[in-house]
């Protein structure tokens, strides 16, 4: 058992001095040590909690010898996102295979009104239409196509993955912003002014 003694000591005796009583003081730090290990391993405990999560993205194996095309994206249910500067979002239907034909390029942010989330929202709409009225198919789903430019911030490419799993799209693409897409923003930027 550890404890400490505490009790008086060297007191000088002199004439006139009563001699008193002395009482032996003594603390039990048993208890004390007890705490001790239950607060480390507390704080231990809960130091495991708080690890950071990583949202896992699954990327597909392709075998360098399978000479399968891999399946083609329709026109009508792919959404392209394209992430500028300024958390600026720039986004058209479709895929704008054509260079010739530029897409319908409209801006957006990510404001929980009138935002990137309500786009999809009505993209997903159409798309499920389509399919109840038979001109698409059952494995036709919906396909968003994200594609960072070299100025968008890592913060923005987070809160598009965000959007993805908020509004349950199952599928879509990370890919590289092409010539193309970056000379549609920069056509849309000077035509609306914005620096």
């Amino acid at each position: 058992m550890a404890e400490m003694d505490t009790s008086g000591g060297g007191h000088k005796k002199g004439p006139g001095v009563k001699k008193g009583k002395k009482l032996s003081t003594r603390i039990d730090l048993t208890p004390m040590v007890d705490l001790g290990f239950l607060l480390i391993t507390f704080f231990m405990y809960t130091t495991t909690l708080a690890k950071p999560k990583t949202m896992e993205i699954n990327m597909p194996y392709k075998d360098p010898n399978d000479k399968v095309e891999p399946n083609k994206i329709k026109e009508s249910v792919a959404l392209t996102v394209l992430l500028s500067k300024n958390h600026r979002v720039y986004y058209y239907e479709g895929m704008a295979s054509d260079p010739t034909k530029p897409p319908d390029l409209k801006a957006t942010t990510f404001a929980a009104k009138n935002g990137i989330r309500d786009e999809i929202i009505a993209k997903k709409k159409m798309v499920d239409d389509l399919k109840r009225a038979g001109t698409l198919t059952a494995k036709d789903e919906m396909t968003v196509l994200i594609k960072p430019d070299t100025t968008s911030s890592y913060g923005d490419m987070v809160n598009m993955l965000d959007e993805m799993n908020i509004n349950d799209i199952k599928v879509y693409a990370i890919i590289d912003i092409t010539d193309v897409d970056q000379n549609f923003i920069k056509e849309t930027e000077v035509a609306n002014g914005v620096k």
